[in-house]
């Protein structure tokens, strides 16, 4: 028999930002071993193959999947909140055929999809990883059946869990699924001079035509990670189930109608899931533009290209015709440094809702003020620093993650790309739980709206710094600066007016602010300082330890971290005490 859900019982904001960021912080480092083992062997064209995938599959993703886990979260919170516990089982028995059904179309638009998309970007050798990559949309869909739910429940755990197993399956499988082809490629090329039937004249042709081949075995491992994953949710969830208790149900009021249910929740996840997806088709957009703009360009006046990077692009990636998928491999180099800090932003925005939403739907003013500003506050402490770190540290993070030789070029220039990609990362980030929490409050519509303005002012950047060789790939960068420093500041704007509520920009900004100035300067002349006496790697690492420091140090003296923040920490009350005996907290 299950055990009753005691009243109030789940877990705080911080609480749930601490587990999904943990785990999250698990994933992203698999991740980025993954990536950086995939880049080392098949350098910038292996790279933006695999990134020209995702483009692709992430608004289809978004379109199958966005709207309706935040929208599962958002009704179950609310129901949870009203003790309306027939509601909340009715709504995960509706949810399933939603998600089947949109996880299985949108997976057969991905595979037909796919053939047109490779000639749109001018790289039909994407082909391999844009189909092994399409069932982890189907996957992913079965999956958010029960991470929305539980979510609501704010109980982060078993979404946490599901996603390292994703991550653990993207590594071991996927990279060994990807050697072991390059391997036997090039036993047959050893063999017979073909490589699956092509001619080859020599081993670096041969290692070119492997690599399509191996980067969709790569991709093979995260479409079985999406499998694993949702098999333990299902079981998890039949083992375990929701924790409440047949008591809970006797007592709760009769459910609402399918109908009815079934139309809040359309209504809820449309705008959600079309915002979701616009955001999508706008890295879509990048990918896309980024390739075939400089496709043109090296198809009119490619000496202007060489004349920005000169022999930093090999000679057979030129010769070759890929120049335009190299300098976007380039580009997602410095990307998936970058997700780092969305993706723990991302975990604030989703932790974010169901507290939020249980503090508006109470009325609880003074309640809702407290989340708020305990979702922006701790969200400015993490995307601020971590901004300005990746902006004055982006060769020596690069060069310390991507270590090979025969990548060396590749760092270089995606060093270039990070330091302004650094400085975007700020808006980006804090946009994401911004917009959670107008969801939360029942604006799902401003979302919508910003990111359709965003995505245009995204676009018309884009096509024209990119097209302007001196500036190339970096004219992505200030398109996603433009169009999410829009975002960011209207969604605040809303956000306070919709609520009523004026957060404390104080400590919610400046003093961050302040902190992670100091924090930058810190690991700018500690780098400098310790790469006299250690080499590099150890002092980028050094350099990264007293930057933290010194953000600690600064945060407390000026009193940036609140007592109430603290509080919701595991052990809050015995760092709380501590931090106050020294006058350390507000």
């Amino acid at each position: 028999m299950v055990k009753k859900k005691k009243e109030g019982k789940g877990q705080s904001f911080l609480k749930g930002a601490m587990v999904l960021g943990s785990s999250m912080i698990i994933v992203r480092l698999m991740g980025m071993v993954y990536k950086i083992l995939l880049s080392g062997m098949y350098g910038g064209v292996g790279t933006g193959l695999f990134n020209a995938a995702y483009a692709l599959y992430n608004p289809l993703f978004m379109l199958s999947t966005a709207g309706f886990p935040i929208a599962i979260s958002r009704m179950v919170s609310e129901s949870m909140t009203k003790k309306r516990y027939r509601d909340v089982r009715q709504i995960q028995k509706i949810s399933v055929p939603i998600f089947v059904l949109a996880g299985m179309g949108c997976f057969i638009v991905m595979v037909l999809g796919s053939f047109i998309y490779v000639k749109v970007i001018n790289a039909e050798n994407t082909i391999f990883a844009l189909l092994c990559l399409s069932p982890t949309i189907f996957f992913g869909c079965l999956m958010s059946i029960y991470r929305g739910y539980f979510e609501g429940m704010r109980n982060m755990t078993p979404t946490a869990v599901s996603e390292i197993i994703e991550a653990a399956c993207k590594l071991f499988l996927g990279f060994t699924a990807s050697y072991l082809t390059m391997k036997l490629c090039m036993m047959q090329f050893h063999d017979s001079g073909f490589v699956m039937g092509v001619k080859c004249a020599s081993e670096a042709e041969a290692h070119a035509a492997a690599v399509p081949l191996a980067i969709g075995a790569a991709i093979t491992g995260i479409s079985l990670g999406s499998l694993f994953g949702f098999l333990y949710l299902f079981i998890k969830f039949k083992r375990s189930g929701d924790g409440i208790s047949r008591n809970d149900l006797r007592n709760s009021p009769p459910p609402r109608k399918n109908a009815e249910i079934r139309r809040t929740m359309i209504r809820t996840a449309i705008p959600i899931g079309l915002g979701a997806v616009i955001m999508s088709i706008s890295d879509m957009v990048d990918a896309t533009l980024v390739q075939t703009r400089i496709y043109n360009i090296m198809e009119t006046t490619p000496e202007a290209l060489l004349n920005v990077y000169g022999s930093q692009i090999p000679d057979e990636v030129y010769y070759g015709g890929n120049t335009h998928i190299y300098l976007y491999g380039c580009y997602g180099m410095a990307l998936t440094l970058m997700m780092l800090v969305t993706a723990v932003t991302q975990v604030f925005g989703t932790t974010a809702l169901p507290s939020v939403t249980a503090a508006y739907t109470s009325g609880n003013k003074q309640k809702l003020k407290e989340s708020m500003e305990t979702v922006l506050r701790i969200t400015v402490l993490v995307t601020i620093p971590s901004g300005i770190g990746l902006s004055v540290l982006a060769e020596p993070l690069l060069s310390l993650i991507y270590s090979s030789p025969s990548v060396s070029n590749e760092v270089e220039i995606g060093a270039k790309v990070l330091m302004i990609m650094g400085i975007s990362v700020i808006f980006i980030a804090i946009s994401t739980p911004l917009c959670s929490m107008l969801q939360a409050v029942g604006r799902m519509d401003v979302p919508l709206k910003l990111f359709s303005i965003g995505m245009v002012i995204k676009i018309i950047v884009n096509y024209i710094l990119v097209g302007i060789p001196e500036i190339n790939i970096q004219g992505a960068n200030m398109g996603s600066m433009v169009c999410y420093s829009f975002v960011t500041i209207v969604a605040l704007f809303v956000l306070c007016r919709q609520t009523k509520i004026v957060p404390d920009f104080v400590s919610i900004f400046v003093k961050p602010l302040i902190a992670s100035v100091i924090c930058g300067a810190a690991a700018y002349f500690s780098e400098i300082l310790f790469d006299i006496f250690f080499p590099q790697k150890i002092a980028t690492i050094l350099a990264i330890v007293a930057a933290i420091v010194v953000y600690a140090t600064v945060l407390l003296l000026i009193r940036a971290i609140s007592r109430d923040d603290l509080m919701q920490m595991p052990k809050g009350n015995k760092i709380v005490k501590v931090l106050e005996k020294h006058n350390l907290i507000r």
